[in-house]
């Protein structure tokens, strides 16, 4: 091998602990999750990303889950796995959450401004999140679904007024 190579490898060698870092500080929250008396009070404990591809081609990297990274949980209520689709051919918005274990009677949905509020409680299952909206939607639109344990909220998107603009003549 000549320097090049061991250069190579270096900077592969590093990228792949840059990559696994976060991992390996999960494990050291595991370990102090199950040496401390709140294993017995709550969980299950759950944490993670999501990856997809927004619109414009730029990644968009999303946590979800109970405990956030570097913290211990401080409560019972978890936050369900949650995505935001937008389905241009349909003009909706829809809003899809991941809360098995609870019933329809057990979903409460309150739209503030432009955020979303979705909590479920049943029994030692408990769900909240709050879900920013981007896009202009119609409120009065709304409309919500629940089945096997998949909660979707759509809205229907408003158009968005383009500026009328005005053209400045030159004295």
């Amino acid at each position: 091998m000549d320097n090049y190579d061991i250069t190579v490898w270096d900077e592969l060698d590093n990228l792949f602990r840059k990559m696994t870092r976060p991992f390996m500080d999960i494990d050291d929250i595991w370990d102090e999750l199950k040496s401390s008396t709140n294993l017995q009070t709550f969980g299950p404990y759950y944490y993670g990303y999501t990856a997809t591809i927004g619109p414009d081609g730029k990644p968009i990297v999303k946590e979800y889950g109970n405990v956030r990274h570097g913290l211990l949980p401080t409560s019972d209520t978890r936050e369900p796995f949650v995505d935001v689709i937008i389905d241009d051919k349909e003009k909706v918005l829809k809003i899809v959450a991941e809360m098995p274990g609870v019933e329809k009677k057990d979903i409460k949905i309150e739209v503030v401004g432009r955020t979303v509020n979705l909590d479920a409680e049943h029994g030692e299952k408990k769900y909240h999140a709050k879900v920013p909206i981007k896009h202009k939607v119609d409120e009065d639109s709304v409309k919500a679904t629940y089945a096997n344990g998949i909660l979707e909220v759509k809205f229907k998107l408003k158009e968005e007024e383009k500026p009328k603009g005005k053209t400045v003549e030159v004295e």
